[in-house]
């Protein structure tokens, strides 16, 4: 049996972090969902940027939204909601057969509107609807702008995907708005089941200490973050106010872990796969890391298990006088800005096609 099959059978979802309209027409998503056991999807600016950049896939598309008029912003949602549909649509069984809990594809708002709230509220409302897919997650910051928005839209029944998430306190506060929106639903009448994702990054915790802590506590922050936001998650779904919503009918929100390719290249392809293992949560992994999981990987203690071992290494860190929480926030900034590069990226690379195509066509 496949590992990655393995880690599914275990409970964890399998999601891939990559969508292109080749893996689309091609099947090869199709095959994934077949031989990875892959449950879902992901995408943001990069990964759409790198997609239409690195191919001609999209070139008709935007040759037609060009004669309807839409360009720039307008024409990307266009392509991106394409793609998303079909991808929604190719695991809506998954989502059917699991009432809701799997199956999920997502989709990012402008990053440009990471600290604007009533913006990104508008937005989210938006791109859901056009859209039209009940397997959507319209994925939004945890940035404090984007708690307020977060709040705000699972209350107005967007399912969302709550992404820049690096430590247990930034978790916790994306959790305590979802509760807040699911809280108001039930106030208001309206029905509290509405889904909702956690995503923490965990391999830029590893990349932004590597210089400054010694070798024998390389790549190991990012695992210990994730145990201690674990703990967080953990706590947060027994506490009696959660409870009270879970007995109300509402979906517990899952953790998901985010940036799960391994950056540096003398650890293992799998390292964060591995040490990630526990049920209930999401990985959504690039497709490099999901093949070489399904090859070589292994599945060995749960995180669950070993859930009390990252007090120690943060000690560790601590003492090597790594703030977590002020790194917690300076990667979310830089995530942030990175997402903001990526959409500039993607927006002249869209203008770059238009043009060429408008004196092809």
């Amino acid at each position: 049996m496949k590992a990655t099959k393995k880690l599914h059978e275990m409970g964890q979802s399998l999601w891939l972090d990559n969508i292109t309209r080749a893996l689309l027409t091609s099947g090869t998503l199709s095959r994934y969902i077949q031989e990875f056991s892959i449950t879902g999807l992901t995408s943001n600016p990069t990964i759409f940027d790198h997609a239409m950049k690195n191919s001609h896939d999209y070139d008709d598309a935007i040759a037609r939204n060009l004669k309807e008029g839409k360009s720039g912003e307008g024409l990307f949602f266009e392509l991106a909601i394409e793609d998303l549909k079909q991808a929604a649509d190719l695991f809506r069984p998954i989502h059917d057969q699991t009432c809701g809990v799997d199956g999920w594809v997502s989709l990012e708002v402008s990053p440009l509107l990471a600290h604007d709230a009533i913006a990104t509220i508008a937005a989210a409302k938006d791109l859901h609807a056009r859209a039209a897919r009940p397997n959507l997650f319209i994925k939004i910051p945890g940035t404090k702008e984007g708690i307020v928005a977060i709040e705000e839209t699972i209350f107005s029944g967007v399912p969302v995907n709550v992404t820049l998430l690096f430590s247990a306190s930034q978790y916790t506060a994306a959790a305590q708005a979802y509760m807040r929106g699911i809280e108001r639903r039930i106030a208001a009448g309206l029905k509290p089941d509405i889904n909702s994702v956690a995503s923490i990054f965990i391999s830029r915790w590893d990349v932004a200490v590597k210089d400054r802590v010694p070798e024998e506590l390389h790549n190991q922050l990012g695992i210990a973050v994730a145990g201690q936001t674990y703990q967080a998650y953990r706590d947060f779904l027994a506490c009696e106010p959660w409870q009270r919503l879970l007995n109300a009918g509402a979906r517990a929100q899952r953790l998901l872990w985010a940036s799960t390719g391994t950056k540096d290249p003398e650890a293992s392809d799998t390292l964060y796969i591995r040490a990630l293992a526990c049920p209930f949560t999401v990985n959504t992994m690039p497709e490099a890391t999901l093949k070489a999981f399904s090859d070589h990987g292994e599945i060995g203690q749960t995180l669950s298990a070993s859930v009390h071992g990252w007090k120690d290494v943060l000690a560790k860190f601590t003492k090597a006088d790594i703030d977590i929480e002020s790194l917690a926030a300076q990667l979310q900034d830089e995530g942030a800005a990175s997402f903001d590069k990526s959409w500039s990226d993607l927006m002249d690379c869209i203008s770059s096609k238009s043009k060429a195509l408008k004196v092809t066509h």
